[in-house]
């Protein structure tokens, strides 16, 4: 008697965070798609590609850098990378590096195997919900995403999803995206630059968010995404150029080689795997050649193909066990590694877009990866950006999370004297045991969006579908959660220095 009540009142107590029952650093690595045999075939054919394709349309510098550290200049003009070259920067690259938020709360250590759900993309649309369309995506859209995840508990950081469309100059795009992202969200912050130079004003602005230039080299809380391969196996001129500009400002690197399986990829997903992995090994020699030790993550993003239009799917199976793999190879080499999940083919969030979501999300969550990148938000193979989108896939990626902690197993989860005392001294269930009352908030998730009433309080509760459910929370967060942990005087200047498009808001 009493116990709904009291479990009532048990689930309105607010849990300190680190006694929930999910939180941003778990373990995986449980779900290994590779033997290690196979690892070790990956191995062994990605040095061999290094050393004897190596790539092409280095720049000048590059070839200085990576000659002068033991590479080869072939007479076709390729960089070869030896694989002594390669074993020792696998050997002598950052491991246990910390991508810091503004927030301190928000700092992701990535040592030890731990993992974080995140965002990432580059949408050119927004997708309406209400009218079922799709239109270009705005700066005022991708700020709402930024203020939407440093929201959601199961978003763990927030990289750009979107391209704000409103804005043409690209200096102005890449130094708004920057802006905006950061004023949305204390969470860390991951971005992108087409040139040196849009990197370089936007670091000036982040130094000032900072406080100051050492203080930013010190807790940079803004990573760089970086194609700086346009794959098969060649170097992308303008994002090398910005790859050395990361690692002169003092900017975490994301080193993303994103080959599509049967177009700029092998077919073979075991041969789209050794490309990626190759592409992103030569990258991060180039970065610790540069400045040994720099903070870069191992980003093989190996993409699939529908052979039947050449399109992409991001939301196949195959995609799901190719980015498993490369967050299992990413382990194996002990380097801190991030892949991608999430990306749904579906055009709405429907039930495709759901479980294509669900598996691709759990493989890359439980493959040894420490970030998954574009695990929320995402509709059509990247190419949609959904607002409500993050608030239903919070709840999911809240689940997934649930089963990369697992089960712990010790004498007092056992419950042997639990069991002894309900069957033998109590009224011969648990729903009332001290046990279940301390375990209610710290080992169970619950969801936000999803329904789990019955039909008939569902019926009476006027027959609430997630959508709605999602649309109606998104109104009230938008209205209400305005981020002010930038200081107005702050903001003032820069926006009196710097391009700011951002419109200034009344909150």
């Amino acid at each position: 008697m009493g116990g709904r009540a009291s479990r009532h009142v048990l689930r309105n107590t607010s849990v300190p965070v680190d006694e929930r029952p999910v939180k941003p650093g778990q373990r995986g690595g449980r779900y290994q798609p590779l033997t290690e045999i196979e690892i070790q075939q990956i191995h062994h054919a990605v040095l061999d590609i290094l050393a004897e394709t190596g790539l092409a349309n280095a720049i000048p510098s590059c070839i200085e850098k990576v000659v002068g550290a033991g590479g080869k200049l072939s007479s076709e003009g390729r960089l070869l990378f030896p694989r002594a070259l390669i074993e020792d920067t696998i050997a002598g690259a950052a491991k246990d590096i910390v991508l810091h938020g503004q927030d301190p709360r928000h700092d992701l250590s990535l040592a030890d195997g731990r993992f974080y759900f995140g965002t990432a993309g580059a949408a050119v649309h927004v997708v309406d919900l209400e009218t079922r369309t799709y239109r270009d995506s705005t700066l005022a859209d991708l700020y709402n995403a930024a203020r939407i995840v440093d929201a959601m508990e199961h978003i763990h950081f927030f990289q750009r999803p979107l391209v704000p469309r409103d804005i043409e100059d690209p200096r102005e795009m890449d130094f708004n995206t920057c802006y905006a992202s950061i004023k949305g969200t204390t969470k860390h912050v991951g971005t992108s630059f087409v040139e040196p130079d849009h990197l370089e004003q936007a670091v000036d602005m982040l130094e000032r968010v900072a406080g100051s230039e050492k203080a930013w080299r010190e807790r940079p809380f803004v990573s760089c995404s970086c194609c700086f391969v346009v794959p098969p196996l060649t170097f992308a001129v303008d994002a090398c150029r910005v790859l050395e500009a990361c690692v002169r400002r003092g900017m975490p690197i994301l080193l993303l080689a994103a080959g599509q399986a049967g177009a700029t990829s092998p077919a073979s997903l075991a041969g789209a795997v050794v490309q990626e992995v190759a592409e992103v090994l030569a990258g991060l020699a180039y970065v610790n050649i540069l400045k040994p030790g720099h903070p870069a993550i191992f980003g093989p993003w190996p993409f699939v193909s529908d052979l039947r239009t050449g399109a992409m799917s991001g939301g196949s199976g195959e995609q799901a066990v190719l980015m498993a793999a490369c967050g299992q190879m990413g382990r194996f080499y002990d380097l801190p590694t991030g892949i991608a999940a999430g990306m749904a083919d579906s055009k709405l969030p429907d039930i495709q877009s759901g479980y294509e979501k669900s598996y691709t999300n759990t493989l890359a969550a439980h493959s040894g990866a420490n970030l998954v990148y574009e695990s929320a938000g995402m509709q059509a193979s990247l190419l949609g950006c959904c607002l409500e989108s993050y608030i239903l896939d919070n709840d999911m990626l809240g689940a997934i999370n649930r089963t990369v902690r697992g089960i712990e197993v010790t004498e007092d989860s056992l419950s042997l004297s639990v069991i002894r005392d309900v069957c033998l001294d109590g009224p011969g269930h648990f729903l009332g045991h001290d046990q279940t009352r301390e375990l209610m908030q710290r080992d169970y998730v619950y969801p936000e969006v999803g329904d789990r009433s019955s039909p008939k309080e569902w019926n009476e509760n006027g027959r609430p579908e997630a959508l709605n459910v999602a649309r109606a929370q998104l109104e009230t967060l938008l209205s209400s959660h305005w981020p002010d942990h930038i200081d107005p005087a702050l903001d003032e200047a820069i926006r009196s220095e710097f391009p700011v498009r951002l419109p200034m808001l009344p909150h």
